[in-house]
């Protein structure tokens, strides 16, 4: 399946997103002073093969890398990447090429996907939705930037549970209606 959008569209949608559920919901409590500070990076690839996706992704790493300010970005996977077992491949990938460009320590992928399914889950549950975005992204974050925002939160390990627990009090439907948008 190919995006037939253009990429203002595809950023539109992701910053949506990232408005609506990500900030809006508190998923994470470090996005909303990035997203402020304009340190957030949206990069849609230009590819769907896996070969030039990890490409733009090493070139994403080391710009990212090489940065002076705590910035973060998100590389959208618009096209070929919409099967989430095919997306876990390249993600292993990803991960993979972290590791021969010595990041560990440095840069770390965070995922998420439009079907995203923690295991053990069923595919409806509302949880997955905390790992669901309109598109496949492949989060790169600088690990000091996420230690010192772990480091001022008074309860980090409490995040995911009370992401969750945000989740079910919203309901499938409460998370459907805040991703609408015009358009």
């Amino acid at each position: 399946m190919t995006s037939n959008l253009p990429s203002h569209d595809i950023v539109a949608s992701i910053e949506h997103w990232l408005d609506a559920m990500v900030i809006g919901q508190n998923l994470c409590p470090f996005a909303n002073a990035a997203r402020r500070r304009d340190l957030v990076s949206i990069v849609v690839a230009s590819s769907g093969s896996a070969e030039q996706c990890l490409q733009q992704l090493s070139d994403e790493a080391h710009r990212l890398a090489d940065s002076e300010e705590e910035r973060t970005t998100l590389l959208v996977l618009p096209d070929g990447f919409e099967n989430f077992d095919d997306y876990l491949d390249l993600l292993a990938l990803a991960e993979a090429l972290f590791e021969d460009l010595e990041f560990d320590g440095i840069l770390q992928i965070a995922s998420f996907h439009p079907e995203y399914q923690f295991e053990g889950t069923d595919r409806d549950d509302v949880s997955n939705w905390t790992n669901r975005a309109p598109y496949p992204i492949l989060h790169l974050l600088r690990e000091d930037s996420v230690e010192r925002a772990v480091a001022g939160h008074p309860d980090p390990d409490s995040i995911p549970q009370r992401n969750i627990d945000r989740l079910e009090q919203l309901g499938l439907t409460g998370v459907l209606k805040l991703l609408e948008r015009d358009r």
